[in-house]
């Protein structure tokens, strides 16, 4: 690794490199360290190699730079949300992920959907949803005020009765 692919130490890595230096100086020994660091004795050892050989630039991670091994493909986030766009503006993320699979063969779990639709301002979470405003039913003034008609012209008794209300 060279001086320029590690630009900057994160503090992970500088109190790392601080424990690493005191095995080096001896003021610590490799358990201690290890315990310090939160590690096994051996990968303490394997830190001290890597120090050695490296200097203190073995102490940076070197994934840096690197993309994520679960990054999606490129332009696949993009191809999915054009879909989900066109077809299927108004639906949820667990539907719009089993149409994405069954009908266009993209395969993308319905997370990583949710994620991309949030993102994309077409989807709300539900804690994020503005409440649902009801209008609230005051308490009547007498027993039986609040009384259940029906408008419908069927006549629901056919006349049992004799009343020959219509």
């Amino acid at each position: 690794m060279t001086a320029l692919a590690a630009e900057f130490f994160t503090l992970d890595e500088v109190n790392r490199l601080k424990i690493i230096q005191d095995v080096i100086d001896r003021r610590l020994t490799t358990q201690m360290a290890a315990h310090r660091l939160g590690i096994s004795d051996r990968q303490c050892r394997r830190l001290l190699e890597r120090y050695r050989e490296d200097g203190p630039l073995g102490m940076t991670s070197r994934r840096r730079g690197k993309s994520s091994n679960n990054q999606l493909p490129q332009g696949l986030a993009a191809y999915a949300l054009n879909i989900i766009r066109e077809r299927y503006n108004d639906f949820g993320p667990t539907l719009a992920c089993e149409k994405l699979s069954e009908v266009h063969g993209v395969h993308l779990s319905k997370e990583t959907v949710r994620k991309l639709m949030t993102q994309a301002s077409l989807w709300v979470p539900r804690k994020q949803r503005a409440p649902k405003i009801q209008q609230p039913r005051y308490r009547r003034a007498c027993a039986g005020e609040l009384i259940q008609i029906d408008g419908c012209d069927h006549h629901w008794f056919e006349n049992l009765y004799g009343t020959g209300l219509r």
